[in-house]
C-alpha cells in the first residue's frame, strides 16, 4: 500500500533518527535519494557518498546478478523481505535482511529500504526457515500443546492461510475438527510425544472451504530436546495428483485387460524365450488349456512349428515381427489351424522385453473355403456339361437328321451320298470335341521333355498359320532373336499352343491387320509375346477367357477349348500366360517359360 512521502519528511526525526539503517532510492536508476545517520553509521559512508551511489554498489560484487538488479527495479505492491550480503567502505560483509516498501517522492515512485543487521543466530534462524520453505512437503511444527510454532510456505500455500493465521493456533483451529477426530491425528501425535517413537505414511484427506479436496500422506517425527520431546514436526504430502493418475493408469490397465479378454483371436504374451506370460480366454477356449496350466511354459510346446522355435531362438533378429501358419495343439489332443502375428514388446531403453502373439483360428474359414471351392467345381461342372452339351448336340443333331433320311431307303443316290456325308462329319466333330476335352484334361500321357529351341517352335507355328493370314490380309512380323533359346518342352505340345494364339489373333482381325510376335530373356525366363490389332478383350471377358467352353465366336466357329488347352500344355511346363488389352487397340498374349541358359540380360 503506497503513502506520501517527501525528501522533507525522510529527513524527519522519524527517518533521521530511526535506529535501523534506512534510505530511500530511485528503482529506475537504482540512485539514492535520502540515506539516515544509522545507515551513516552502519556502512561508513558519508551522506554525500551515498547520493553519490547506486543500490547495487552496497551488495557483494559476486551477488549482484541481472535477477537481483531487476529484482531491485521492480514495483513493489507491498511490504517485501529479502535477506542479502551488503559490503561497507572498510569492504566487511555484514549479513542484513532489508524490508522494502513503496513510497512517493516528489510525485514520482519510490522504494524505502529498511536494513536489520542479522545476527548469527538470527541468521541460523532464517536459514532454517528458507530450508523449511524450500522442501516440497507441508511442515509443520507442534509444540505439547499440540500448538502451531512453525509453518513452511508449502503448507501455507496448499491451505490458504497466512503465518498469522497459522503460528501459535492449535491444531483443532488449523485443521477441522471433523477431519482430526476421523483420523485420530491429536491421538496420533500425543502417542509420538509420549512414545518417542516416529510414525509414518498415514493417510490424510484435506479440504479447505473453496478449494478441491486433496490427499496427504503424513508422517509424525519426533523433535528431541535433552531426554524428551520437545516438539513433534508433522509432515504432509500431496499425493491427490498422483493417485488421480494411478487411478487413471489403473482405469486404463482395466480397460486394456477387457479389450483382450473379449478378443475373439487367441492373445497372448511371452517373455524374450518365449515363455507364456498371459493367455486370454479365446485361447482358453482354443486349445482347452487355462491359463494356470500354462503360465510359465514354452510357447512352442503347443506351437511346434520349426518357425516358431526358430522366431524365440537367440539368432533370430530382434528388431522385425513376423506371421507364420501352423497348428495349435489342443488338451483333447487334436490341432486347430491358426495364423499368428508376433510383435515385440519393448522397454523404456529400447530392448526387447518379451512378444504379444495374435492368433487367428482358422478352423472355420478352412471349412468355408472348402465349401466354396466345392461349390466352384460343381459350378465349373455345370458350365463344362453346358459346353459339352451343345457343342456335341449340335453335329449329332445334323447326322441324326441325316440317318433318318437314310433310314426311310428311296433316295436318289446323289442325297444320299450326301446324307451318309453329313452322318460321317457329325461323328467326326463329336469326335474331335471329344479329343479336345480329353486333351485340355490330360494335355499329355507322356512328358518326355527334351531341350526345345522356343524360336523353332514359333516359326512353325508362323508357317502353320501364314496362308491364312496372307488370305486375310494380315501383315505378321517377327521379331526373333537370332540366338537360339532352348527350354525343356515337348516341341509338338508347345507348337500347337503358339498356333491356337496365332489363329486366335488373326480371329480378331477378319478385316485385315497386323500380327506382332516377339521374344526376349528376362530373369531366367523366356517371354513370347503375340500382338495383334484387333478389337480387343473388354474387362469383364478378360478374367474369363481361359475358361473351358467360354467363347464369343459364332455358333460352330469354336469350341471354347482353344485357349483352355493352351493354358494347360503351358502350366505342365512350369510356365504361364498372361493378356493385356485395351479395346479398340488390340491384345497382347505373353507366354513366359523357364530358359535352360543363365540369366545374362534381356536380348530382344
Amino acid at each position: 500500500m503506497q503513502r506520501d512521502f517527501s525528501v522533507a519528511e525522510a529527513t524527519s526525526r522519524l527517518f533521521e533518527e530511526g535506529p535501523l539503517p534506512m534510505w530511500v532510492y530511485d528503482p529506475r536508476t537504482l540512485s539514492f535519494l535520502a540515506v539516515n545517520d544509522a545507515a551513516v553509521e552502519c556502512y561508513g559512508y558519508s551522506r554525500e557518498e551515498f547520493l553519490a551511489m547506486t543500490v547495487g554498489q552496497l551488495h557483494l560484487p559476486a551477488d549482484l546478478t541481472a535477477r537481483l538488479e531487476a529484482l531491485l527495479r521492480a514495483p513493489v505492491s507491498a511490504k517485501q523481505k529479502a535477506a542479502w550480503r551488503h559490503v561497507r567502505k572498510d569492504g566487511s560483509v555484514i549479513q542484513v535482511e532489508v524490508a522494502r516498501s513503496s513510497v512517493r517522492v516528489a510525485d514520482e515512485s519510490a522504494c524505502l529500504a529498511v536494513a536489520s543487521d542479522v545476527s548469527e543466530g538470527k541468521r541460523f534462524e532464517l536459514l532454517c526457515q528458507m530450508l523449511l520453505d524450500a522442501i516440497p512437503s507441508s511442515v509443520l511444527l507442534l509444540n505439547d500443546d499440540l500448538r502451531v510454532v512453525l509453518a513452511n510456505r508449502n503448507f501455507l500455500e496448499k491451505s490458504r492461510q497466512t503465518a498469522g493465521q497459522t503460528t501459535g493456533k492449535r491444531l483443532t483451529e488449523v485443521f477441522p475438527e471433523v477431519i482430526i477426530a476421523e483420523m485420530g491425528l491429536e491421538r496420533q501425535l500425543r502417542d509420538v510425544f509420549r512414545n518417542n517413537r516416529a510414525m509414518h505414511g498415514q493417510r490424510l484427506t484435506y479440504r479447505t472451504p473453496g478449494v478441491p479436496i486433496r490427499v496427504y500422506y503424513y508422517s509424525v517425527v519426533p523433535v528431541i530436546w535433552g531426554v524428551r520431546v520437545d516438539h513433534v514436526v508433522l509432515l504432509m504430502d500431496d499425493v491427490t495428483e498422483q493417485m488421480q493418475m494411478g487411478e487413471e493408469i489403473r482405469q486404463m490397465e482395466r480397460q486394456l485387460a477387457s479389450v483382450v479378454e473379449s478378443a475373439s483371436d487367441i492373445v497372448l504374451s511371452t517373455d524374450t524365450r518365449g515363455n507364456i506370460l498371459t493367455w486370454n480366454k479365446a485361447a482358453q477356449r482354443a486349445s482347452g488349456y487355462s491359463f494356470e496350466e500354462l503360465k510359465g511354459r514354452p510357447f512352442f510346446e503347443f506351437c511346434d512349428e520349426a518357425g516358431v522355435r526358430r522366431f524365440f531362438s537367440q539368432a533370430a533378429p530382434r528388431d522385425s515381427s513376423g506371421m507364420i501358419e501352423c497348428n495349435l495343439k489342443t488338451k483333447d489332443g487334436k490341432h486347430r489351424s491358426v495364423s499368428w502375428v508376433f510383435s515385440q514388446m519393448t522397454n523404456d531403453a529400447g530392448r526387447t522385453s518379451g512378444f504379444v502373439i495374435v492368433g487367428r483360428d482358422l478352423t472355420e474359414r478352412r471349412k468355408f473355403e472348402m465349401q466354396i471351392q466345392e461349390s466352384q467345381k460343381l459350378a465349373s461342372l455345370g458350365v463344362m456339361a453346358r459346353g459339352i452339351a451343345h457343342e456335341i448336340r449340335t453335329p449329332l443333331t445334323v447326322a441324326s437328321s441325316a440317318a433318318q433320311f437314310l433310314a426311310e431307303g428311296d433316295l436318289a443316290p446323289e442325297f444320299q451320298r450326301e446324307c451318309a456325308e453329313k452322318v460321317s462329319r457329325g461323328i467326326r466333330k463329336a469326335s474331335a470335341i471329344i479329343e479336345n476335352l480329353l486333351r485340355f484334361a490330360h494335355p499329355t500321357t507322356n512328358m518326355n521333355t527334351t531341350p526345345v529351341d522356343i524360336l523353332q517352335v514359333v516359326k512353325g507355328a508362323l508357317s502353320v498359320v501364314g496362308n491364312q493370314a496372307r488370305v486375310q490380309k494380315i501383315e505378321v512380323r517377327a521379331h526373333l532373336p537370332p540366338e537360339p533359346c532352348p527350354i525343356l518342352g515337348v516341341a509338338g505340345l508347345l507348337e500347337q499352343v503358339f498356333t491356337n494364339l496365332f489363329l486366335n489373333a488373326m480371329n480378331a482381325m477378319p478385316n485385315g491387320g497386323t500380327l506382332d510376335v516377339s521374344a526376349e530373356r528376362q530373369t531366367g525366363d523366356l517371354l513370347v509375346h503375340i500382338t495383334d490389332t484387333g478389337d480387343g478383350i473388354s474387362p469383364e471377358d478378360l478374367g474369363k477367357i481361359f475358361d473351358p467352353f467360354y467363347t464369343k465366336a459364332p455358333p460352330g466357329m469354336g469350341t471354347g477349348l482353344g485357349l483352355s488347352i493352351c493354358y494347360s500344355i503351358v502350366d505342365q511346363h512350369k510356365g504361364s500366360i498372361g493378356v493385356d488389352s485395351e479395346i479398340g487397340k488390340g491384345c497382347t498374349f505373353t507366354v513366359r517359360l523357364p530358359s535352360l541358359l543363365p540369366v545374362e540380360g534381356v536380348t530382344r
